[in-house]
């Protein structure tokens, strides 16, 4: 049987469109996509492409949920589009929009230079806290060391919390929940000795304080790597280090 024969439902995607440089305002844009029951939104979407409306922008590059690219609102909430398949959604039309809290670049592609800038400004990487030569060997780690900070490992920069994140929609200053779980990753670890300068980094107005705990963060994680849990943890290390800021200063006076 040919892929098309298996082709017998269809489904209508209610599409944003967006064109900053020559569109007023997004609209929405309605197509009748065949499919079956193992496709994917991203694969719709990308039938969409081929056969209908070759002007349709979007992200995606693995297809397997790890690269983190296709994230997208699906009826109304942050999903990743190649992980999210069409038979698990309800009847009806499914409506795709770019991914709240971000400025739309064109269609269902939003601008990423602010998160990457939050993400650079956290130290994402090791800092050692004794430099070693090649001679010298490798940094060793306990299974207990790694499972300290494994999980946090796992974000895939999707930014599907930002998206939930009531607080950065409020306030796009603030650093968010992507960039709180990167930081708790590395200060977590323990080869790292950088914790101070991302505590600083994190102590001001937009800073890990400015989060109200709503905790949705977690929720529409692909990865389970519940930044709500980083932000808490980041919360006790930063109060810890500002009451040890003034201990030590009553101690130097």
């Amino acid at each position: 049987m040919s892929e098309a024969a298996t082709l017998t439902k269809t489904v209508e995607l209610r599409i944003l469109r967006y064109l900053p440089a020559s569109d007023e305002s997004p609209s929405f844009r309605s197509f009748q996509v065949p499919y079956s029951d193992d496709m994917s939104v991203l694969q719709a979407l990308q039938t969409i492409k081929d056969t209908l409306d070759a002007t349709l922008s979007f992200r995606w590059s693995c297809r397997m949920a790890v690269c983190g690219s296709c994230g997208m609102m699906i009826n109304g909430e942050p999903r990743l589009a190649c992980n999210t398949f069409l038979r698990n959604l309800p009847p009806g039309p499914v409506t795709v929009e770019a991914l709240k809290n971000f400025p739309i670049e064109r269609d269902l592609v939003v601008s990423v230079g602010d998160f990457v800038k939050k993400i650079e400004s956290i130290y994402p990487y090791i800092i050692p806290k004794e430099p070693k030569t090649v001679a010298q060997g490798t940094y060793l780690q306990t299974p207990a060391q790694l499972a300290a900070y494994e999980s946090f490992s796992d974000c895939i920069n999707c930014m599907l919390c930002y998206a939930a994140c009531p607080q950065f929609g409020e306030n796009p200053d603030f650093i968010g929940p992507g960039a709180m779980a990167l930081l708790q990753r590395y200060n977590g670890d323990s080869r790292d000795g950088g914790q101070q300068k991302r505590l600083d980094a994190i102590a001001g107005e937009d800073g890990v304080w400015s989060c109200t705990a709503v905790g949705i963060c977690s929720e529409v994680c692909p990865k389970h790597v519940d930044p709500a849990n980083a932000i808490n943890q980041n919360k006790t290390n930063s109060a810890f280090d500002f009451f040890l800021h003034y201990l030590r200063k009553d101690a130097a006076q």
